[in-house]
């Protein structure tokens, strides 16, 4: 699609930022609307007990990766410019930052996109934590933990395996990534079947999902558009929660890009979503040991997701959705942190956020 008549008349940065803003606000209302959380989906699969927010969790996958590999196909979206695979990225750092995560996202109840998600809704707890992991996150990305990550990240990386492209590593071609994606989608379809989930909440999994393919159209249009040069990503939160922090503290007239428009549009979006569906509700801590280890799993996210070079959404969906090794290596990370992490705190993380 040309986005000239954008380009024409507003400056690129502004096109960007509008751009992560509608992006946002899109996978905000239907995340909010369909429950989508990785922590609760982790902690029913590890328990064993499947029942509706794995299928979502599930369509929500799918949906993103099968969507991403068609426009891949189509030519419409360049996968080998995303920073996942244009660029050595760190083996060690999604294998330990994944541990990390999903440990945190336990503690914390819910992962970077959940406590966004359930912000805007009126929930202070996950108000609170996510200003936590959006300073650990800036902390770790250029601030007094920089030095700790970089070494950790830097222990094993793609280039001792010659390359982050899973597709490449396997063999396979855009149909073997279509039939894998084809495989998470049914396991979606049966398990919402079984859990007899609503139409609506089926709908607003897919489309979440369909955020992060319209987020890799819409940065690869811009790159090959605009006349500066553009980074072609997608729908993360680890990176954009620490810029869009330091853009609220930093004086006016810092760059605006996709990143930036994208934190302010997912609140937008889940709490028009909530206000429609009149689900907002004032929530607060209950107590002094449950804020403790809010905070503590915030903190173990904002680093962990800085150190993978994701959180469960940027590299657990995204990253994925284009086949990057480490986005895999993390998302199987912090699913068996999670696991791991409910079983040694028992009830104290099993409650609904």
């Amino acid at each position: 699609m040309d986005l000239s008549f954008l380009l024409e008349r507003l400056p690129e940065p502004w096109v960007l930022a509008l751009g992560g803003l509608l992006v946002g606000v899109a996978f905000g209302a239907f995340a909010q609307q369909s429950r989508f959380c990785l922590r609760a989906a982790s902690l029913e699969f590890a328990r064993g007990r499947v029942g509706d927010r794995l299928p979502i969790w599930l369509l929500v996958f799918s949906t993103a990766l099968l969507g991403t590999q068609a426009l891949v196909s189509l030519g419409e979206v360049q996968a080998e410019e995303a920073r996942q695979l244009a660029s050595p990225q760190s083996l060690s750092g999604a294998l330990l930052g994944g541990l990390m995560f999903g440990a945190g996202m336990v503690m914390a109840r819910g992962c970077a996109s959940r406590l966004l998600v359930l912000s805007a809704t009126g929930n202070l707890r996950a108000l609170l934590s996510g200003l936590v992991f959006a300073v650990m996150a800036q902390a770790s990305l250029r601030g007094l933990l920089r030095p700790l990550r970089e070494s950790l990240a830097g222990l094993w990386t793609t280039g001792d395996i010659g390359g982050n492209d899973l597709l490449v590593h396997l063999g396979l071609s855009t149909g073997g990534a279509f039939a894998i994606g084809g495989v998470w989608a049914l396991a979606g379809v049966f398990y919402a079947w079984r859990s007899r989930m609503g139409l609506w909440r089926l709908c607003a999994a897919v489309g979440a999902g369909a955020a992060i393919p319209l987020a890799w159209w819409f940065t690869s249009a811009m790159a090959r558009q605009a006349f500066d040069p553009v980074q072609v990503e997608a729908v993360t939160f680890t990176g954009p929660s620490a810029d869009t922090l330091m853009l609220l503290l930093s004086p006016p007239g810092e760059i605006l890009d996709f990143d930036i428009g994208l934190v302010p549009g997912v609140f937008l979006g889940s709490f028009l979503a909530a206000w429609f569906s009149r689900e907002l509700v004032l929530q607060g801590f209950e107590g002094g040991r449950s804020m403790a280890r809010y905070m503590a799993g915030a903190a173990l996210m904002g680093f962990g997701g800085m150190l993978a070079g994701g959180c469960a959404v940027g590299a657990g969906v995204t990253g994925a959705s284009v086949f990057a090794v480490t986005a895999w290596i993390t998302l199987a990370a912090i699913w068996l942190a999670a696991g791991i992490t409910d079983r040694l705190i028992g009830g104290e993380g099993r409650a609904n956020p």
